[in-house]
């Protein structure tokens, strides 16, 4: 079948090891289905898997891609959820210690078919497309319980994402707008602010900029880059929740301000299948349209890459068959 894949890790020069033929038909285990997929989004995972992070060199060639929409044997539409835990574990999957997402031990869905676990294939809800789908799985799902799970906030709140136009943050913005929260973003340049606040933003700061009062919550993905400046921003007994290091993973931690202002710093991964049910439900109720930056045909992937590398795409880049 004709899939996109990455041949073998490459730290240095990711795209070289991005490759797209033909891989074997996938083979349903008891207990799994097979999806075929409509679309598949890409997200900064792909990039670590084809420079070898997270993934064993036995282990290539990987086909890529974590999330994606597609259909049944019967026709039924399905958005995959991503994380695969142990069967046996009772709780919640993103704490299983032998839990892995497609791409790590299990082939991906840039492909014509991906096999997952039954549990794995949630119905897709009326009113949202598969394109839209394909988003949710990763960065969408993300976002959700950074904000529902993980943050504490009530409407009303006041939440500030750090960083404009990626995944995750435009997620964060269309998600706090429909719940009710007050919702700031800062963003490095004009155009990705623009895209905030077309997204439902109700104000937009220049990266680093002095904010007008203090927020409830910040919504990291960005790391050193911005970490000082989120500090800053919190009230007292303010809550950062964290969910990505994109500029780097080791900022100065402020210690100081962080216990005389009773800070709370919130770690996030991912989120369950539950969650991931409830988010599709809420999108569907609530008539929110996720932002999707640039859609092309799988054939087409490395261009995808390179936008995500370059930065040039504003919300999610997704892939189509």
């Amino acid at each position: 079948m004709f899939a996109v894949y990455a041949a073998e890790p490459n730290a240095d020069a990711p795209l070289s090891s991005l490759t797209v033929g033909d891989r074997p038909e996938p083979e349903a285990p008891e207990g799994w289905v097979t999806v075929d997929v409509k679309a598949a989004s890409l997200n900064m995972h792909d990039i670590w898997t084809l420079r070898g992070v997270g993934i064993k060199p036995e282990q290539f060639p990987m086909i890529l891609g974590c999330d994606g929409a597609g259909t049944l044997e019967d026709g039924t539409e399905v958005v995959l959820h991503s994380v695969i835990g142990d069967p046996t574990w009772g709780g919640d999957e993103t704490l299983d210690p032998k839990r892995t997402l497609l791409t790590e031990k299990h082939q991906g869905s840039f492909a014509e078919r991906v096999v997952v676990p039954a549990r794995n294939a949630i119905p897709k809800p009326e009113g949202l497309t598969l394109v839209q789908g394909a988003c949710m799985g990763t960065a969408w799902l993300t976002a959700y319980r950074m904000l529902f799970t993980k943050s504490g906030l009530r409407p009303g709140q006041t939440m500030l994402v750090q960083g404009a136009s990626g995944g995750v943050s435009t997620a964060l913005v269309q998600l706090g707008r429909a719940a009710g929260m007050q919702v700031w973003v800062t963003g490095r340049t004009e155009e990705k602010r623009a895209v905030a606040e077309r997204l439902g933003a109700h104000a937009v700061f220049p990266s680093g900029e002095r904010l007008p009062g203090k927020v409830d919550a910040v919504f990291e993905t960005v790391g050193e880059a911005t970490w000082s400046h989120s500090m800053r921003a919190l009230r007292p007994g303010g809550t950062i929740v964290i969910s990505g290091t994109t500029s780097g993973p080791n900022p100065p931690a402020d210690l100081q301000r962080l216990f005389f202002l009773q800070l709370r710093v919130v770690g996030s991964t991912m989120g369950t299948r539950d969650e991931l049910a409830d988010m599709l439900a809420f999108i569907a109720t609530a008539g929110i349209t996720p932002e999707v930056g640039l859609e092309l045909p799988l054939e087409q992937a490395e261009e995808g890459f390179r936008a995500m590398l370059d930065g040039t795409a504003a919300g999610k880049i997704v892939f189509t068959r």
